[in-house]
């Protein structure tokens, strides 16, 4: 694997996320929203975006966290034994606007598996979902919006998010798989 370029640095990302989490609030406009951000890399992009979102609105906005292990239709490709790394949302999401937040979107399928995960915990009144890096190659009819960057990918290309609070930078990256 060859890394190709670097998409994004961190002040790259901090002002995409700064203009998400505007978007966020001109969509939602007198409504209540949560945020839940996808295991791993969404879980860290859902508080910076509260934190961002509270510095502009003034008050906080809930984030949550969804583990979406179970609900993969890969699961069995994944691993014998897939390391659960917790769902924590500590509020209802029965009538209340979600917003799912993950850092890559692709195929589709993971969000597919939080939708699916989070109807098992309530109806909410609309899910919307906020990626910072949109990829391309869809499998299934499932777009963001929010989207921070816009990056057609091939098949052999793989875009790697760091964040700073697991991998000790904010930064995007896109590598060739097959160099």
């Amino acid at each position: 694997m060859r890394l190709k370029n670097r998409l994004m640095d961190g002040a790259q990302v901090r002002r995409t996320l700064i203009r998400i989490s505007h978007e966020i609030v001109e969509k939602n406009r007198g409504s209540r929203v949560r945020l839940i951000g996808i295991q791993r890399r969404g879980v860290p992009l859902a508080a910076a975006l509260a934190d961002i979102i509270k510095t502009v609105e003034g008050d906080r906005v809930p984030v949550g966290v969804l583990d979406i292990t179970w609900y993969r239709d890969d699961l069995s490709l994944v691993a014998e034994h897939p390391t659960i790394k917790g769902t924590d949302i500590p509020f209802n999401i029965t009538d209340e606007n979600i917003i799912l937040v993950d850092d890559v979107l692709y195929t589709g399928r993971t969000v597919r598996a939080a939708i699916d995960a989070l109807m098992e915990m309530g109806r909410p009144r609309s899910i919307q979902l906020a990626v910072l890096i949109d990829r391309g190659n869809r499998e299934l009819p499932i777009g963001p919006d929010y989207v921070g960057k816009l990056v057609p990918t091939s098949r052999d290309e793989l875009i790697s998010v760091s964040v700073k609070s697991l991998d000790g930078e904010d930064a995007v990256d896109i590598y060739s798989i097959n160099d």
